[in-house]
C-alpha cells in the first residue's frame, strides 16, 4: 500500500471517531479537498506531490479530533510528527518538511519554504473554491488571486 494510502487510511480512522456527522463530513471534503489542491499544485511546481499531499492529510486533523482551532497549526505539527513517526512511513527529511508546511500553513500572508507554500495556497484554494457563494476572507484574497493567475483562471 502506498505511503498516502496509508495516511488516509490512519486519517480515515480519526474522523470517522466524529460523533458529529456534519462535522465529520465536512473534515473529510476538506482534508481530501485540500490533498487533491496541493498534489496538483505541487506537481505544477515540481515539488513532490506525495509528501505535499499526505501534508494535506494531516493539517487539520489535530483542529478535528480536538474540536479546537486554538492554535491549531502549531499543535497540529506535533501532531503529525508523532503519527508519521508511529507509522514509520517518512524519513526524518520528509517528517521535517510536511510538519513545517503544517505549523506554518494558517500564516496566509507570510512566504515560507516551497511545500509550505503549497500547502497554504491547497488550503485556500479548498476554502474559496469549495463554497462559491461565500466571500474571499480578506487575509487569504491576495494568493487567491495569485493562484488564479498562476493556473489560468
Amino acid at each position: 500500500m502506498s505511503r498516502l494510502k496509508e495516511i488516509r487510511k490512519y486519517v480515515d480512522k480519526e474522523l470517522n471517531r466524529m460523533e458529529d456527522a456534519d462535522k465529520r463530513t465536512n473534515a473529510i471534503a476538506h482534508l481530501y479537498g485540500v490533498s487533491l489542491a496541493a498534489t496538483m499544485i505541487a506537481k505544477k511546481r515540481g515539488l513532490d506531490p506525495e509528501i505535499a499531499s499526505i501534508a494535506a492529510m494531516l493539517h487539520d486533523l489535530y483542529a478535528y479530533k480536538t474540536g479546537s482551532y486554538e492554535d491549531h497549526a502549531h499543535k497540529g505539527a506535533e501532531l503529525a510528527g508523532e503519527i508519521l513517526h508511529e507509522l514509520k512511513l517518512t524519513d526524518e527529511a520528509e517528517t521535517d518538511m510536511i510538519c513545517s508546511a503544517i505549523y506554518h500553513h494558517d500564516d496566509k500572508l507570510v512566504t515560507d519554504s516551497p511545500l509550505d507554500e503549497v500547502l497554504k495556497d491547497a488550503d485556500v484554494i479548498h476554502h474559496c473554491m469549495n463554497d462559491l457563494s461565500k466571500t474571499v476572507k480578506e487575509k487569504e484574497q491576495v494568493r487567491f488571486d495569485k493562484l488564479c493567475r498562476e493556473f489560468g483562471m
